[in-house]
């Protein structure tokens, strides 16, 4: 039987903290697996089911939502298919089931490729790739987007990976959210305003047990201060692997290990979804529990209308977005 997700690209590589290795998946480019050590960093699934709740998919050319899939571009309303029916949204972009072709392959890397073609809802093609390659220290990920239309087009990026330390009970992991703003939405979860969240149980800058969370929510993420991670006021390309990030949000458990989520000075927003039902996987088999995803988003929901850190790519042009997963405390 053929994975539901297409080609399986297995990933191995030593680090300083054991065996490292992911599984990356032809259809949305997703990361269906990553351990090192033979611990779980992401909620992982059968390659014969679907993503459940959109694990760890690539979502391009925007993500999350745009309300009623209805946008206006030069004062022409634009329609998008509906594929959240229930709160008639367009959700997740336009790759998030279509296969990506592979560029580049090595034991420790895999680029793949996909184009997003004219439609009457985009009228815009794109070149997009994402590269996955593991790391001494954890696993990298690179999108690039290449307008190769003749008109500038409206695009964000984002992904969906649920964060986990395998042998905890998610329940038992502290999540850490460097947000100082949460974006306020209607019963369709699309944004009506924003808030700061100082005094709210929304506050996750210290930390709080994902057991004491019901989120669904996006944040206005804070920008590391570059001084005070040593590399003066700018970043060239060089400190910028170093740093391996402007944004960093963390899962912790009881006995200090951490898996990180980071994102490039361009990985502005942040959605924070924890599912009770997920099927996490036991030794019994999926079941449903607790899930933590922490999605780094260039633009929060209905970027398309409120314009919130949506990029235009002039023709020709290219934009290149970075993120990743690192940990801290796993043995070597």
């Amino acid at each position: 039987m053929r994975a539901a997700t297409g080609t399986q690209y297995e990933l191995r590589a030593a680090s300083p903290s054991g065996p490292a290795r992911a599984i990356i998946t032809e259809v949305a480019a997703g990361l269906r697996a990553y351990s090192v050590d033979g611990i779980d960093l992401v909620e992982s699934f059968p390659a014969e089911v679907i993503p459940p709740k959109s694990a760890g998919i690539v979502l391009v050319p925007w993500p999350n939502r745009i309300r009623d899939g209805v946008w206006l571009h030069h004062g022409v309303e634009r329609r998008l298919p509906l594929n959240e029916p229930i709160e008639q949204n367009a959700i997740h972009g336009l790759l998030y089931a279509s296969p990506y072709r592979l560029l580049d392959r090595s034991p420790d890397a895999v680029t793949l490729a996909a184009t997003v073609f004219p439609r009457l809802g985009y009228p815009f093609q794109l070149d997009t790739t994402v590269t996955y390659a593991l790391t001494d220290d954890g696993l990298d990920v690179t999108h690039t987007v290449r307008n190769v239309g003749t008109d500038a087009a409206p695009v964000a990026i984002g992904a969906h990976p649920y964060l986990k330390i395998g042998g905890v009970p998610t329940d038992d992991l502290t999540l850490t959210v460097a947000a100082g703003t949460r974006i306020l939405v209607d019963e369709r979860l699309n944004p009506v305003g924003e808030t700061a969240v100082d005094g709210t149980g929304y506050d996750l800058r210290a930390g709080r047990l994902v057991r004491e969370l019901d989120l669904d929510d996006g944040f206005t993420a804070t920008m590391l201060e570059t001084t005070a991670i040593g590399h003066g006021d700018e970043l060239d390309d060089d400190s910028r692997d170093e740093v391996k990030g402007a944004v960093e949000h963390s899962l912790t458990a009881p006995d200090g290990r951490s898996v990180i989520l980071w994102g490039d000075e361009n990985m502005r927003y942040v959605q924070v979804f924890t599912p009770r039902a997920f099927p996490v996987d036991t030794p019994d088999g999926p079941t449903p529990g607790r899930a933590v995803a922490v999605e780094p988003m260039t633009a929060p929901a209905n970027a398309f209308n409120t314009g919130a850190g949506l990029r235009w790519l002039e023709p020709g042009e290219t934009w290149t977005v970075r993120w990743g997963i690192r940990h801290t405390g796993l043995a070597g």
